[in-house]
């Protein structure tokens, strides 16, 4: 495989503006662009820029989060990514100013007050990639909180002199990191082979994907144990990462999780699953905008993670080294955008100087060529005319000028007609799926029945892969006498090029 081939298949993102617009419309990030509004005539903070009690409830009536037991918590959260987005600005007091607690009657020092950022304009006035890079930074802030334990449940466990015991909660946060960042990947992958971008992915399924080893048939008890932890951490950390529009997600149904007391001990079970409906075990996809996050933070951990329309700006031999490994939904996208950046005549001129060669990929690429000149209008007739004696290039040159009925085709020598038959095979043979080496095997029967004598004439084909292509005949002709005869002359084709 060649070092420059895609590590990832290609997605197809948005444009930024749209993009530019699901992240203003995030609820998390709309809730922190309205409090840094709010913030215009001061707020007093605490040290780490939190919002004080007094404040807090202001806030969350100006968010018209107070009907909600939550929306205190709703409010923190929205404030705090103002502060890191730099959607509000903190300026350090010159003395401590005493607040007094609304609850408790305590006194909380403000250390400084919070006013609208210089960033807040960015999201009225800026290029929808200034507010993407926003939005990029409070996506690593969320992340980082997703991947936090729960400290409201654990704060019997912080240690004397306010250090927290991170091996009496049995947590790592760098593993809690790569397994989340795992977890994405996963959805970033599974979104960009489907043919269905919006297709959900149950929990369960994205769980054992990091936790069943590959080559295990049946996961054993502890494995799927595994698993339902992993699934109900992912549940809270999907829960967590919505907000900020990373994920849509449906959480796992309540009624499906046991209650424990604190000696872990069955206080109510959970209820038996009696219908087939999976998304009771929770369902999550990637947005648009998540797989456009997904991908720039591969990219700056250079991963090699494509998009349609890289290649645009790129020469037609990059363009057709790269179809071959695309979707063909995404490959016909690919091409038809770097198409409309050249003028026909020029496009099909590039594209068939590109397609030569005797190299190992060169069949892929003729097969990418001749699949992206299948776009190109009449207009290029020229071009294609241009390498009608081409070995190479003159077979599928005629194809494409008879699919436009065009006239004075010249027929094709047997030679030609038996290269482009081995080139076409040969193409087709890297990578083969289950669906492509059943079409293969369809063409290769077909071959053979309507060309006696088949076999005794294409081992003489002075192409690089006939004896390859002969072999793999053999292998999938359905007749025994058949495939037989296809690994004869095999071998008569391999000792013709070593001799």
């Amino acid at each position: 495989m060649s070092a420059d081939r895609p590590t990832l298949p290609p997605v197809r993102l948005h444009s930024e503006a749209e993009l530019a617009r699901e992240a203003l419309g995030a609820p998390l990030m709309a809730r922190a662009a309205k409090l840094a509004r709010w913030a215009e005539r001061g707020v007093p903070v605490g040290a780490g820029g939190e919002i004080l009690e007094e404040a807090l409830g202001a806030a969350t009536e100006h968010l018209g989060l107070a009907g909600d037991e939550d929306g205190p918590a709703y409010t923190a959260e929205a404030w705090q990514l103002a502060v890191d987005t730099g959607l509000v600005e903190i300026e350090e007091s010159p003395e401590g100013e005493d607040v007094e607690d609304g609850e408790g009657g305590d006194e909380l020092a403000a250390v400084g007050t919070a006013t609208p950022g210089e960033e807040l304009g960015l999201l009225t006035s800026g290029s929808p990639h200034d507010i993407l890079d926003i939005w990029l930074q409070g996506m690593e802030t969320v992340l980082a909180d997703a991947a936090a334990p729960d400290f409201s449940d654990i704060a019997d466990q912080i240690a004397e002199g306010g250090e927290l015991d991170l091996d009496a909660i049995d947590w790592n946060p760098e593993e809690e990191a790569e397994l989340l960042d795992g977890i994405l990947g996963n959805l970033y992958l599974l979104t960009a082979v489907s043919e269905r971008p919006d297709q959900d992915v149950p929990l369960p399924a994205l769980a054992a994907s990091m936790i069943v080893p590959d080559d295990m048939d049946e996961p054993t008890d502890d494995i799927l144990e595994e698993v339902s932890e992993a699934m109900m951490r992912l549940d809270d950390q999907f829960r967590v990462l919505e907000p900020i529009g990373l994920v849509a997600y449906h959480p796992v149904d309540e009624a499906l999780i046991e209650e424990l007391d604190e000696q872990g001990e069955t206080v109510r079970s959970a209820e038996p699953l009696t219908d087939e409906d999976v998304s009771r075990y929770g369902m999550v996809r990637l947005t648009p905008l998540g797989v456009y996050a997904v991908r720039a933070r591969m990219l700056d951990a250079g991963v090699h993670a494509p998009a349609v329309g890289d290649l645009t700006d790129k020469g037609a031999d990059v363009l057709l080294e790269a179809l071959p490994d695309y979707p063909e939904p995404l490959a016909q996208a690919e091409s038809e955008l770097w198409l409309a950046a050249r003028s026909p005549l020029d496009a099909s001129r590039d594209l068939l100087g590109a397609a030569r060669g005797d190299d190992d990929r060169a069949p892929l690429r003729r097969l990418a060529a001749q699949q992206t000149l299948s776009l190109v209008s009449p207009d290029a007739e020229a071009a294609l005319r241009e390498v009608l004696d081409d070995r190479q290039l003159g077979g599928l040159a005629r194809v494409w000028l008879a699919e436009r009925a065009l006239p004075g085709i010249p027929e094709p020598s047997q030679d030609m007609i038996f290269w482009l038959t081995v080139d076409t095979i040969a193409a087709q043979l890297e990578g083969a799926d289950d669906e492509t080496a059943a079409e293969l095997r369809d063409l290769v029967q077909s071959l053979t029945e309507q060309h006696s004598g088949f076999f005794d004439t294409v081992w003489r084909v002075d192409h690089p892969a006939t004896a390859d292509v002969l072999e793999a005949m053999g292998r999938l002709h359905p007749d025994k006498k058949a495939a037989k005869e296809a690994r004869k002359a095999a071998f008569k084709a391999r000792s013709r090029r070593t001799g």
